[in-house]
């Protein structure tokens, strides 16, 4: 069935046009700026206590994912259709790639980022309620346990996906209310740290400890690799606005536009926040944060108990707020995949009132909900980031493809400094799939066997 947005069934409801240039690029800086912020500065330090590291990996992370977006630019102006790089792979590949990438979207990445994200969103909600921890656990059936954490997580995924069902205007509002609270409040944080926090610019050298006994075993690539993974997964997601290409207004020009503005601002306000950790808190010290929440510790030694209560009320609106960017632009790569008959057809219905793919964020949150039950914060961050690493590279190779294979496609948009560009967003990527592999074999081997597990699934959907 033909894919294109211009060409739905007479009979049926569609998806309207209702994204601007704000609305896309709240949409993509409110995906991206969530959890992991503040959160993964504690998990990295906990490989290597190393402030340059740290700072360095946040830098490149950031060079890494607008490098990126400069390539996905190009084709999401020569694409404009729902589903994103489920598109694009498909049509520089085959529909078979573009099935694998919506399998390991639907079972690995994008769900496992909503569950990652609702678990960040406990553990923050866990300052006011105690109970709230990974460590308490309230059932256990032989190797599978429930924390609280866990339940409360579900809960959240549940609630958003219920509300991301009443219309892309309702979704997109609270994005752009959500994204500039949470924003705000990165500002406020950086602001306190550095004009009352009597910090240190020592911090940013004292670069004493080194591996911890954590990683001893490993080499200094593969614990690089593995710490790059928790600040990929504060980058990721900014392509995840490509998913709701249908529904932006003048797609040509706003999605490169919001894709190159979301990015950039997004790494400024990384880079920042992490150097106010850094000047409040020696890297030594950020590993030993409670439940690895260093942002409520560092507003601690800032302000006081007030200072964990503000902070702690803006996070909990950025991570609910990143679950909702990514719970309404997740759901629309299964509904083009099953347009194209390689989903559950059900999945491409929209509702006729709410003009929104129903059946497809209900599958996402049931989903999303059992994932959250497969582990730690910590290893949802590596797992679903190798994962989403893998396929952004080859999506950029993709651009390249489509340069030899299709030059009769219109582009009203062309990546800046190609091929330099996409060559050296691929490059880096690969070091840092190839080292995380080697640093967590567990977790990424399992994203490779849920990816693997695509191929036959495909050909049985197609027969």
């Amino acid at each position: 069935m033909n894919n294109c947005p211009n060409d739905p069934h007479p009979h049926e409801p569609s998806l309207i046009k209702g994204l601007g240039l704000l609305d896309s690029t709240t949409l993509i800086m409110g995906s991206m700026i969530g959890s992991a912020i503040f959160i993964a500065p504690s998990l990295m330090a906990g490989y290597m206590a190393s402030p340059e590291w740290i700072i360095l990996l946040w830098l490149v992370g950031g060079l890494i994912t607008v490098l990126g977006a400069l390539s996905y630019g190009e084709l999401a102006a020569a694409m404009p259709r729902a589903g994103g790089q489920y598109v694009f792979l498909r049509e520089a590949f085959s529909s078979m790639t573009g099935f694998i990438y919506g399998w390991a979207l639907f079972f690995v990445i994008q769900v496992g980022f909503i569950a990652g994200v609702a678990v960040a969103f406990v553990k923050y909600l866990g300052v006011f309620v105690p109970a709230l921890s990974e460590t308490n656990t309230l059932l256990s059936f032989g190797f599978v346990s429930v924390s609280t954490v866990q339940l409360a997580a579900i809960g959240s995924i549940l609630l958003l996906t219920a509300l991301n069902m009443f219309g892309l205007k309702l979704g997109a509002l609270v994005q752009n209310v959500f994204t500039i609270t949470k924003v705000g409040a990165l500002i406020l944080l950086v602001g306190a740290a550095f004009l009352f926090g009597h910090g240190s610019s020592t911090h940013f050298t004292n670069s004493a400890a080194a591996f911890s006994a954590e990683t001893l075993s490993m080499s200094f690539f593969a614990a690089l690799a593995v710490m790059m993974s928790k600040a990929l997964f504060a980058y990721d997601a900014w392509n995840s606005v490509t998913f709701t290409a249908e529904e932006v207004r003048e797609p040509q020009r706003t999605l490169p536009r919001a894709l190159i503005l979301g990015t950039g601002l997004t790494t400024l306000v990384y880079t920042l926040t992490t150097l106010a950790y850094i000047y409040i808190l020696p890297a030594d010290l950020i590993v030993q944060v409670p439940d690895n929440r260093v942002a409520a510790a560092v507003m601690d030694r800032v302000m006081g108990p007030m200072g964990v209560t503000l902070i702690t009320v803006a996070i909990l609106i950025s991570t609910f707020g990143c679950n909702n960017g990514l719970i309404l632009t997740g759901a629309r790569v299964y509904y083009a995949m099953a347009k194209d008959g390689l989903f559950f057809r059900t999945v491409s219905r929209i509702h006729p009132k709410y003009h929104t793919p129903v059946r497809a964020l209900l599958y996402q949150g049931l989903w999303a909900s059992a994932l959250t039950l497969t582990g730690t914060y910590s290893d949802l961050l590596t797992y679903t980031t190798f994962a989403s690493l893998l396929f952004n590279a080859l999506t950029v190779t993709g651009l390249i493809i489509l340069r030899h294979k299709k030059p009769e496609m219109p582009r009203p948009y062309k990546t800046w400094g190609y091929p330099v560009i996409p060559l050296l967003y691929i490059i880096i990527a690969m070091f840092f799939i190839v080292y995380i592999m080697v640093g967590d074999i567990r977790n990424t081997g399992l994203g490779l066997i849920i990816i693997a597990s695509g191929i036959p699934i495909y050909f049985l959907w197609k027969k």
